[in-house]
């Protein structure tokens, strides 16, 4: 598994997830009014905002409040206007980093991460510091029971994904960012909608951790995490079995 694939599971298995439930929706929302504002507020004309619409449902976000969201986002005027922003370093054990995420007060998002990094052993570096550790690559997931693994990548392929990783969480279809759109399309036609679509950064290269180190780079994704104007952190390190068990039975 991807670094930060394994920290979600873990967190997961924890029960976490439903403890920041109202943090999840708020990212979400963020993102559903920076894809409305980028485009149409018509989910069917604008990817990006399909995409966050899939994300609200993955966090189980009332339908309602999707709709409100985008309906507030459209607006001529007022609401908030939010910024991307990227930032990228290094954690405990030299475990590279890529935090993304929405903000509408740039010095203070920064002022948060640089502070995150500080407290948790890390140091944040300059743009472009980490990332050529890492691919930029489309990722369409769906669960195990959307089909078997043959008939996914049998599919994947035909709608020119790249490759297709099936664990006891789901299948995970990989493709180029230009192609995510289309193979979603294509793999929405036959399976129905995905669990979820979007871009990703993918480690080209890991760092193995034992269990101490694990638990101060988790402290440090957690922190991170935390924060109201990040959307999502990437990690390049890698857990054995073992330690991954330890860890989820905390």
């Amino acid at each position: 598994m991807a670094g930060h694939s394994q920290f979600k599971n873990i967190m997961h298995r924890k029960g976490a997830q439903d403890a920041k439930r109202a943090k999840q929706f708020a990212k979400v929302i963020r993102e559903i009014t920076v894809a409305t504002r980028a485009g149409l507020p018509d989910p069917a004309m604008n990817p990006r905002l399909r995409a966050a619409v899939i994300a609200a449902r993955e966090v189980n976000m009332p339908k309602d409040t999707v709709e409100r969201a985008i309906k507030k986002a459209s607006g001529a005027a007022g609401g908030e206007d939010y910024a991307e922003v990227r930032y990228e370093g290094y954690g405990p054990a030299g475990v590279a980093i890529i935090v993304e995420g929405l903000t509408d007060n740039r010095n203070r998002t920064a002022s948060d991460v640089r502070a995150a990094f500080s407290k948790h052993g890390g140091s944040l570096g300059e743009t472009n510091s980490v990332s050529f550790m890492f691919q930029r690559v489309g990722v369409v997931t769906y669960p195990l029971e959307a089909g078997s693994e043959e008939e996914m990548l049998e599919a994947a392929i035909e709608a020119g994904a790249d490759n297709v990783e099936t664990t006891e969480d789901g299948h995970e279809i990989l493709t180029d960012m230009e192609s995510l759109i289309s193979v979603r399309d294509a793999l929405e036609g036959r399976f129905g909608e995905p669990r979820s679509a979007k871009l990703d950064w993918r480690p080209e290269t890991s760092t193995p951790l034992d269990e101490e180190k694990a638990r101060s780079v988790f402290k440090l994704i957690d922190t991170l995490e935390e924060n109201d104007d990040v959307q999502a952190v990437y990690a390049n390190f890698e857990l054995s079995d073992e330690v991954a068990q330890a860890l989820a039975a905390d």
